[in-house]
């Protein structure tokens, strides 16, 4: 039986590496890949691609930390997080496509590989492994903010703090102790939620011995609690 809660979690990140795509490039196709790929870091709050721009590469996060969004009159809509090592805008490849439909910034300092669009739209002709490898990688992004938009539409706001949480430590950091990098602002942006309203709630699962935070850096003491309230929505 399918775990529906864990299909509607507000998974804010896929959390898995994606290098493995690579191996999957036989030595000519990987060398020429690297023909076509060089690195560039940026640092933290940099724009890495702006909405609207024309498409001229995807991107490999190989560190750091980076989320996509859509840009709106007032507020940012943002689609995913993505942690180190991740394929970025697979979305922007369909037919006919040739701008951008949403932005990249990073959320600390962070190197990715850029990829010549067209080299990597050759080797999907080519490989047939390597392109069905990048579908399954697009359908899970798409699941991922399928599930994402549900939580921010159908809970309120403990749950899909709750959600935002129990995501950061199980996807992104991968431990109940993490570093605190984003901002309450950056929080609320995730969350859908005022900076109000996230300190409030932070102050409450902090006196409800849910959570411990200090030295920016925060602790989960009780994911069970937080996985009950996230199931409440």
């Amino acid at each position: 039986m399918t775990d529906t809660n864990s299909v509607v979690r507000n998974s804010c990140s896929i959390g898995t590496n994606q290098l493995d795509c690579l191996e999957l490039l036989t030595a000519d196709e990987y060398a020429y890949l690297q023909s076509k790929m060089v690195d560039v870091a940026y640092q933290k709050g940099e724009v890495i691609c702006k909405q609207g721009s024309f498409i001229s590469h995807v991107m490999v996060l190989r560190e750091g930390l980076v989320k996509t969004y859509i840009e709106g009159m007032g507020d940012n809509l943002v689609l995913q997080i993505f942690t180190p090592v991740n394929v970025i805008g697979l979305s922007n490849l369909y037919e006919g496509n040739t701008v951008l439909h949403h932005s990249t910034q990073a959320y600390i300092d962070s190197k990715l590989s850029l990829i010549e669009i067209g080299a990597f739209k050759h080797l999907l002709r080519s490989n047939a492994p390597f392109a069905a490898k990048m579908v399954a990688l697009l359908a899970e992004y798409s699941l991922t903010i399928n599930g994402r938009f549900f939580c921010l539409t159908q809970k309120q706001t403990y749950g899909r703090l709750a959600d935002l949480l129990l995501c950061l430590s199980s996807r992104v950091y991968k431990n109940y102790h993490f570093p605190l990098h984003l901002s309450r602002k950056e929080i609320a942006e995730l969350a859908g939620m005022s900076i109000e309203s996230i300190a409030r709630i932070i102050s409450k699962f902090k006196s409800d011995g849910l959570i411990e935070i200090s030295c920016d850096q925060i602790k989960i003491l009780d994911p069970e609690k937080l996985e009950m309230i996230s199931r409440n929505g």
